[in-house]
């Protein structure tokens, strides 16, 4: 196989360019029926956000971008409302001053990785490219129903997806993976799984022939579509793969490739992403790295938040009305809660507005940085928070910087 694919190599570069092909990598394939001329893709995902797996083929972005819809097993967009995907708090120290800092230059752990990884998680990164290019999402499930198998398991969404007993299990995880080697996947996740009754059965097989039956349902609908799932769910008998030929569908495997020049259309998606939010009625303008969530509380207020749940950081912004009895010192007094050792900071900008910001000790957050931003009739309570290396780095500040009133 390897000499196979150095011939490839050497017969792309005779011709005047360079092309890395892996054959043997079958994580993507082209799904059609014989009556129709609509090709739609299926692409094995691993949940996770090491940097290795996003090195994608060219056929991927390809493909991701002639599709009009993204299919995935969730709404990963609904965990922006309420997900911290941090597994536990940084510390942070204050020097005489009242200056955060650490003496640890380690990165934090999430669900879906570390502060080492991508922003997202790999499903998560298709979703913000779907949002930021309007590409319509579908889910294959609802997210109350992965949360249900969750708690019926007593598993954590981690071991739902990889097992998790031990670094031993995701390393191997993430070798086959990158080996794109479904079937080898396929054994290992069951081998895995098997650790308590009835897990493999309700964690794969089941969910797989619901999935079916909504793929089925889409390709229905002569609509061409990319769908990311998690590549456990493509091999074996059981196998999203298998189970869509004996439906009679023309299942196939895309080549997996890399140019030396990327192709436009991985030009294009692996631009860094960036949605500017603007709510008219109050002149709010705000710069997120994708397209936030917003949700409109009870109270009359307005939430938009971001969260980049593979690195476990949030930015988030809540809009609410002035109320002229309360003064702004009040209003920062209200919602910044410094912890010991810290203290709020007012600041005058070139504009001649004024802000109030610090490090506010606030329950489920923790630590996060907060600052209070006023406009005519309306101010913001903007957080900023994150793993180790995010708290203790320019960024939160970076996007306060982002935020402002027309």
């Amino acid at each position: 196989m390897q000499v196979r694919v150095l011939l490839l190599f050497l017969s792309c570069f005779s011709l005047g360019f360079s092309q890395l092909i892996l054959p043997e990598k079958e994580l993507l394939w082209e799904i059609s029926h014989p009556k129709s001329k609509v090709k739609s893709y299926i692409f094995g995902t691993l949940h996770a956000n090491d940097r290795s797996l996003f090195d994608l083929s060219d056929s991927v972005y390809i493909a991701f971008e002639q599709a009009q819809t993204l299919v995935l097993e969730t709404d990963i967009y609904r965990l922006f409302e309420e997900m911290d995907t941090r597994k536990k708090l940084p510390e942070t120290k204050f020097d005489d001053q009242g200056k955060s800092y650490t003496s640890s230059d380690q990165s934090s752990e999430t669900i879906y990785g570390s502060e080492n990884g991508m922003p997202q998680f790999l499903d998560a990164y298709f979703q913000v490219l779907a949002l930021q290019y309007n590409k319509p999402v579908i889910a294959l499930e609802a997210l109350e129903d992965q949360y249900a198998l969750t708690n019926e398991f007593k598993l954590s969404e981690r071991k739902i997806i990889d097992n998790g007993i031990n670094s031993f299990t995701q390393e191997k995880l993430k070798e086959l993976y990158l080996k794109g080697d479904i079937e080898a996947l396929q054994r290992f996740m069951k081998s895995n799984l098997s650790v308590q009754d009835q897990l493999y059965e309700e964690v794969i097989v089941k969910r797989n022939k619901l999935m079916l039956d909504k793929i089925i349902n889409l390709l229905k609908g002569n609509t061409s579509f990319f769908c990311a799932v998690g590549a456990g769910h493509l091999g074996g008998e059981d196998g999203l793969i298998q189970l869509l030929r004996a439906k009679g569908y023309r299942v196939r495997p895309v080549l997996w490739s890399v140019a030396e020049k990327a192709p436009v259309a991985k030009q294009k998606l692996r631009k860094p992403t960036e949605y500017i939010f603007s709510d008219p009625n109050s002149g709010l303008v705000a710069k997120f790295p994708g397209k936030p969530y917003v949700k409109d509380l009870e109270d009359g207020t307005k939430r938009i938040v971001y969260r980049e749940l593979g690195q476990g950081n949030t930015f988030e912004i809540d809009l609410q009305v002035l109320d002229p009895n309360i003064s702004q010192e009040e209003l920062a007094s209200i919602y910044i809660n410094p912890p010991t050792g810290a203290n709020i900071t007012k600041k005058i900008l070139d504009d001649g507005s004024v802000v109030f910001y610090g490090l506010s000790d606030t329950y489920p957050e923790g630590l996060n940085f907060v600052q209070i931003q006023f406009g005519a009739a309306h101010f913001v309570v903007i957080k900023s928070y994150g793993g180790n290396k995010f708290m203790h780095s320019n960024r939160p500040f970076s996007f306060f910087e982002k935020v402002w009133f027309e």
